[in-house]
């Protein structure tokens, strides 16, 4: 750990310790999930073009009894639109969908690196932030080099790399390196595949020796490692018992226990970003 905090970038954006994941959150029940959450406390929401819940992310928003100026809503650019033409359209498709006047954190969902065009996309980003379609720009999914290699092409750095972390795969090179960068980490699938690593031995003796679920020594793990976790949840009751987990903080000890379940094949469905396509 060093003094950086982990939760600001290297422009002085900030994110809160945990998001709302809502992946599936889709038609009257998804907004209804995302306007819980938001009176629950949460002030991060994540989505995607290729969630196909746009619209209901944004429903959930306007209805939920916040100032909207609290939220960071996010939206993710899909690979087929990774092309400059196709990209600010759909840059413009996803703030109408969400019904805001600028999406606060908008990210390149995947690389592709064997497309080879996210590039482009970075620029395409780097237009629509100047053209005041988006407040924040970052990616997800990307390697050391493509992070490197978008900032030599145009000079600006993401806020944000939005990448699969959990203790099952816990990405301490990938952490170390983004707070040396001053890149905020999102981790999704932060629980990775709970019904399995809430039965370690490691976890369930932290959650009994502090009282907690599983599911918050796993989100504390996050909070006090420095990734920014976004776990999905549409039950309020579920959503209130992640968030609270967003203030709790784990020994070093019980952090190295619990990072030391990550396995070479941890990944949830072997996405590799050198080479996995998602369009």
């Amino acid at each position: 750990m060093t003094d950086i905090d982990p939760f600001t970038a290297h422009n002085g954006f900030r994110l809160p310790v945990q998001g709302l994941g809502t992946y599936a959150f889709r038609g009257e029940a998804g907004a209804d999930a995302v306007r819980a959450g938001i009176e629950t406390g949460y002030r991060l929401i994540d989505s995607a073009f290729n969630y196909e819940n746009e619209g209901a992310v944004g429903w959930g928003v306007s209805g939920a009894a916040v100032d909207r100026g609290e939220l960071i809503v996010t939206t993710k650019l899909a690979g087929r639109h990774h092309e400059r033409s196709k990209a600010l359209v759909s840059i413009e498709e996803s703030r109408f969908r969400l019904g805001v006047d600028a999406i606060d954190l908008l990210l390149i969902h995947w690389p592709n690196p064997r497309v080879d065009k996210y590039v482009e996309a970075w620029e395409s980003l780097i237009e629509a932030r100047d053209r005041g379609l988006v407040r924040q720009i970052g990616v997800s999914n990307f390697l050391p080099e493509h992070l490197e290699r978008i900032e030599d092409a145009t000079g600006v750095r993401p806020v944000v790399n939005q990448i699969e972390l959990h203790p099952y795969f816990p990405q301490t090179d990938a952490l170390a390196y983004h707070r040396e960068q001053g890149i905020i980490t999102e981790a999704w699938s932060p629980l990775g595949r709970a019904g399995d690593l809430f039965s370690e031995p490691v976890v369930t003796r932290i959650a009994e020796e502090r009282g907690l679920s599983p599911a918050q020594v796993v989100l504390a793990w996050h909070a006090t490692r420095g990734s920014v976790a976004i776990p999905k949840a549409a039950d309020p009751a579920h959503q209130s018992a992640n968030l609270a987990a967003a203030d709790l903080r784990l020994s070093a000890d019980d952090v190295d226990a619990v990072t030391a379940l990550g396995r070479a094949d941890g990944r949830l469905f072997g996405a590799d970003p050198r080479t996995h396509e998602e369009l």
